[in-house]
């Protein structure tokens, strides 16, 4: 059975707008926008950082600073995404992660999530989960991208 494939490094395998292309996220992401940063930040922490610690300081920041405070927190993790995979900042190339986050923050989350779900790296079952999937040797799962994996 072949691995997976994979979507292409450097560029992102959905839209900033492709919000319904998991509908369920698309949802969560509405009612709750702090669950979902909350999974994608602590995969794209790799687990330095657990789930419950990040989505209380998103929504302590949300509390706190309504405006700024979960933007300025939120677009350094997606910066941190593109980093790892070598996505370019779009859609707001001039004006970066901040814009992208502060303009369309629910957009935004969304994007990311389908992105790490789409590089098998489903945020729902947290950085374990994640990290036994791509390691699996039972399974037909891709090599975890560099910079993904614990050292």
């Amino acid at each position: 059975m072949a691995a997976p494939q994979l979507p292409t490094r450097g560029k992102w395998s959905t839209g900033i707008f492709g919000c319904f292309e998991d509908s369920s996220n698309c949802w969560v992401t509405c009612l709750c926008p702090c669950l979902t940063f909350a999974r994608d930040a602590e995969i794209v922490d790799e687990g330095r950082t657990s789930a419950y610690t990040a989505g209380q300081n998103y929504l302590l920041l949300c509390t706190l600073v309504p405006v700024l405070g979960a933007t300025l927190y939120a677009c350094t993790y997606r910066t941190k995404l593109r980093r790892h995979f070598d996505l370019p900042e779009e859609p707001c190339a001039p004006c970066g992660d901040f814009c992208v986050h502060h303009l369309c923050c629910f957009c935004a989350l969304c994007q990311e999530h389908r992105e790490l779900k789409n590089r098998h790296m489903d945020p729902v079952g947290g950085w374990r989960k994640a990290y036994e999937t791509i390691m699996s040797p039972n399974e037909a799962a891709p090599t975890p991208e560099p910079g993904m994996t614990r050292k």
